[in-house]
């Protein structure tokens, strides 16, 4: 390393080919005048792996400066105001919605089971009442812990992630909908 710093500086310092309009003699005696224990030392925060140069290793009078350990990474500070928590962006609105559409679809489909009704006349036969009521809830039950700052990622372990809850949610708002589509055109029951 020290090399490649003396033959850059003496480059530029040069009269043959350099930026400076010194001679080689006086060039080679600012040079010659360093203090030979004095190394360069670089620090790499990827490769922990130290070189020593030969100049430095044979003093031993030097300490040994303490090697460089960034700071740990602290994860974002979760926000839990109520603007922030229902954006368009924000952890709740899909992640309720993904709920309901669960709830939903099974139901729809244990009471068209039970009673042969379609989505359509489930809801005009009462089914506004529960469907308010299961909002209702629903969304306070989710909220609770977004208030609190705990986010579904960090209680998400093995089998059950909260990766799978989206995606179930997301595949339960196609079903409801496929659900109602297909009980319209069809013009009655799905089963």
């Amino acid at each position: 390393m020290a090399t490649a710093s003396f033959s850059m500086l003496s480059v530029f310092a040069a009269p043959s080919g350099g930026l400076g309009s010194r001679n080689v003699r006086n060039t080679n005696q600012v040079f010659s005048n360093r203090n030979p224990l004095v190394g360069v030392r670089c620090m790499a925060q990827d490769d922990p792996i130290k070189e020593e140069s030969p100049l430095t290793s044979t003093s031993a009078t030097q300490p040994q400066t303490p090697s460089y350990s960034p700071p740990p990474l602290s994860k974002p500070k979760v926000s839990t105001k109520f603007g922030d928590l229902l954006a368009f962006s924000g952890p709740a609105p899909e992640r309720i919605n993904g709920r309901l559409a669960m709830v939903g679809f099974v139901a729809a489909i244990a009471v068209e089971l039970s009673k042969g009704e379609n989505v359509f006349a489930q809801i005009s036969d009462g089914g506004v009442g529960w469907f308010l009521g299961t909002t209702a809830l629903l969304t306070l039950a989710s909220m609770v812990p977004l208030f609190k700052g705990i986010r579904a990622e960090s209680k998400s372990k093995g089998f059950m992630t909260s990766d799978a809850e989206l995606w179930n949610g997301r595949f339960a708002m196609l079903g409801l909908v496929a659900l109602a589509f297909t009980e319209y055109v069809k013009g009655g029951t799905l089963i």
